[in-house]
């Protein structure tokens, strides 16, 4: 079948999360009803696929430290915590958002988890080489295409050994089961527009091909797609310094 029009390209259309202006009660209770949505589509598990990925490239240290960027309540890393668990690996995870909405509630949901803190912050005011991994979930969609190359820069300068983007597949699938799911679960306004409008903002092969070649540095990338419409992106430091090294 083919696509529709609408999606044939990247929509361009900011979320109604993005507009800093608006927020209160109704964007805590979307960030809320988002975990719901989050469990139903597995959002965790290319997460925690490209952490995996870099922690054996690492030499699975004990200890492993983790900064999740644009994290709303940081749910999917609960199922981090639980993998580390699993392993014995020491891990202790940042979370970064730039609304206080989201930096409220994830400060609640992770209220007995020592291991988590959170730090209201931009992407592009962090410093350098501030965990081992970078996480992005569901975040680098946000962004508009001119954009992408410095968001990933960000990302990779906050990281010492590599980032991991885990985004949408933009498909007609994914579009129409987000569009149900997101009426059946919720009347939120933030959720009825964002949820659709995130995976037409969401990522094609072609599109990851193109912002791999429009990074700096041309640093090796891994890309796969993952189960219910999702890439994960696994981009190493280790990797290249072992080529720089040839």
């Amino acid at each position: 079948m083919l696509m529709p029009d609408f999606l044939e390209r990247r929509s361009e259309r900011a979320e109604l999360m993005d507009d800093l202006s608006a927020g209160g009660e109704e964007l805590r209770e979307a960030l809320r009803h988002l975990r719901r949505l989050n469990r139903l589509f597995a959002a965790a598990a290319p997460t925690l696929h490209g952490v995996r990925r870099l922690w054996e490239e690492a030499g699975r240290p004990p200890a492993f430290s983790i900064l999740d960027v644009g994290a709303g309540s940081g749910d999917v890393n609960r199922r981090l915590l639980a993998w580390a668990d699993a392993r014995g690996i020491r891990m202790d995870i940042t979370l970064v958002d730039w609304t206080e909405e989201a930096c409220e509630e994830a400060r609640r949901y992770f209220r007995s988890e020592e291991r988590v803190r959170v730090v209201r912050a931009d992407l592009f005011q962090l410093g350098e080489a501030m965990a081992d991994v970078v996480t992005g979930t569901q975040f680098l969609h946000h962004f508009h295409c001119a954009e992408l190359p410095a968001a990933v820069a960000g990302m990779l300068r906050a990281s010492r050994r590599g980032v991991v983007i885990n985004d949408i597949h933009r498909h007609w699938l994914a579009w129409t089961a987000v569009w149900l799911a997101a009426r059946v679960l919720s009347r939120n306004r933030y959720i009825l527009h964002d949820g659709p409008l995130s995976v037409a903002k969401g990522f094609r092969a072609d599109d990851w091909r193109r912002l791999q070649a429009e990074c700096p540095s041309g640093r090796p990338w891994y890309c796969a797609w993952r189960p219910l419409f999702r890439y994960a992106v696994v981009i190493s430091k280790e990797s290249l310094r072992t080529e720089d090294r040839s």
